[in-house]
């Protein structure tokens, strides 16, 4: 027993030395406080790839609340031409028209992991990996691919992209999937990197003719070639013609659409929470409440305080918003 005290008593003295210890990103210079922030007139509870659930469970998407709310028990999937995604952990997905408030429901009987919409066709990723597209009106299956189901994946959850005749899946297993519409066959599947754990795809773009996507440990670039470059990933952004990546080594990565680097800055220790490229300007919000300032070249940065505390993010257009509050990068 003496022994087994001694043993617990060291490991509490090794485990408490180790999360005291833990390194975080201090700035050599603050310019001060950043003044366009401020406490938000929307409290994130939940985000997607491109919606927030806010109070009273309403959405907030395209900078404004929606008056739709999701029912208890059902997620935010996302919103998608006009459409409120949700669903249960068993499937029953729910889709809430802006328009003209019609709703139509789907039995699909599994947990669902992102969803769009397209005129009359629903994509579906499911969280076993497989792919399905559907009909608004006849509620029919019009195709299905399985993919391979995933053992552990990020958070960051990448919807259905149309475009088109074609419906691309950015899977749970670290691939792009091509199906087309009107055939109902998968055309093509990519792989973007082949890791067991977390190697969902976590971004999806289009960037000079090229399809750009990326997991927490790759970046692809595709069009007659694939180009692939291993980075650990963050977050990724692009303008029309330069991907921007933030890594978590703590590094802001300029790279040109077929992934050769540009420049880049490192912030030791630096946890980056979101990227927003806005006219010749990068923001990155730091997870330390910090929020930097570079041109689009990476030559220089400034450091500024943003006081936020802890909470789900989710980037608007121009503006981070944090649990109650924001900050815009708009002056």
């Amino acid at each position: 027993m003496k022994t087994l005290s001694l043993l617990l008593i060291s490991f509490s003295i090794v485990f408490f030395s180790a999360c005291s210890s833990k390194e975080v990103y201090k700035p050599i210079k603050v310019v001060g406080d950043w003044k366009h922030a401020g406490d938000s007139d929307v409290v994130i509870n939940a985000v997607s790839q491109d919606a927030a659930m806010v109070e009273k469970r309403n959405v907030f998407a395209g900078g404004k609340v929606l008056d739709v709310t999701v029912a208890e028990g059902e997620k935010l999937l996302g919103f998608s031409d006009g459409w409120v995604i949700s669903s249960n952990i068993d499937g029953n997905v729910t889709l809430q028209s802006t328009q003209d408030k019609k709703v139509e429901k789907f039995n699909l009987k599994k947990t669902v992991a992102a969803a769009s919409i397209s005129g009359d066709t629903l994509a579906v990723l499911f969280a076993d990996n497989e792919m399905a597209l559907y009909s608004l009106a006849s509620k029919t299956l019009l195709l299905k691919e399985q993919g391979n189901p995933p053992i552990v994946v990020n958070s960051k959850l990448i919807k259905p992209y149309f475009r088109d005749d074609l419906v691309i899946f950015a899977t749970l297993d670290g691939k792009v999937v091509i199906v087309n519409t009107q055939t109902k066959k998968r055309l093509r599947t990519i792989i973007v990197s082949s890791e067991e754990h977390f190697n969902n795809v976590i971004y999806f773009g289009l960037l000079d003719n090229k399809i750009i996507a990326a997991t927490a440990h790759k970046i692809l670039s595709l069009s007659k070639e694939e180009v692939r470059a291993p980075y650990d990933i963050r977050g990724v952004v692009a303008d029309d013609k330069t991907l921007y990546i933030a890594t978590k080594q703590g590094e802001i990565i300029s790279l040109s659409s077929d992934l050769k680097q540009n420049a880049k800055l490192k912030f030791p220790f630096a946890h980056f929470l979101g990227l927003i490229v806005s006219g010749e300007k990068l923001y990155a919000l730091e997870k330390e409440a910090y929020l930097i300032e570079m041109p689009k070249d990476l030559s220089s940065y400034s450091v500024y305080e943003a006081d936020v505390e802890d909470g789900y993010v989710y980037i608007n257009d121009k503006t981070f918003f944090v649990h109650d509050e924001y900050i815009s990068v708009e002056k």
